[in-house]
């Protein structure tokens, strides 16, 4: 592993997920989530959350960049972070169905975070893949 890479991939990779959730569930979502609002904690609820939420972003963009970084950088090639992000994308949505079963949200809600999460996960192994670079062959040991 390089750690100094792993250093700056950690914190690039938080800012994404920071920012792309925004964009799904702040921009994209927020005309349904309105629809939905009874479903849902008060905006004054959540943000008095905030922390937790950071506090799990963070922790999913750690585990993701780690993971590469122990399991996949070595070898890695661009499709191999297009198809790491894409399986992490479909674990991690493993949970949304989940959702869906045991929560009253109409079927679009959680459809549109599936398809979002995919879309997510796949651009942050992009991400990875160009900020996260192992130490070169000849410094390893």
């Amino acid at each position: 592993m390089n750690p100094k890479r792993l250093l700056i991939a950690i914190p690039v990779a938080f800012v994404f997920v920071v920012a792309s959730d925004f964009v799904i569930h702040g921009v994209w979502l927020k005309d349904t989530y309105g629809a939905t609002a009874s479903l849902w904690r008060s905006e004054t609820e959540m943000q008095a959350r905030m922390g937790w939420m950071f506090g799990g972003q963070f922790l999913a963009a750690m585990t993701f960049v780690v993971l590469w970084a122990r399991g996949f950088a070595e070898k890695a090639c661009l499709k191999c972070a297009v198809m790491y992000g894409l399986f992490m994308g479909l674990f991690s949505q493993a949970a949304t169905i989940m959702t869906y079963v045991v929560t009253p949200v109409p079927a679009e809600i959680p459809l549109k975070w599936f398809f979002a999460g995919l879309v997510q996960a796949v651009l942050l192994g992009v991400v990875t893949f160009f900020v996260y670079r192992p130490k070169p062959a000849t410094q390893q040991r």
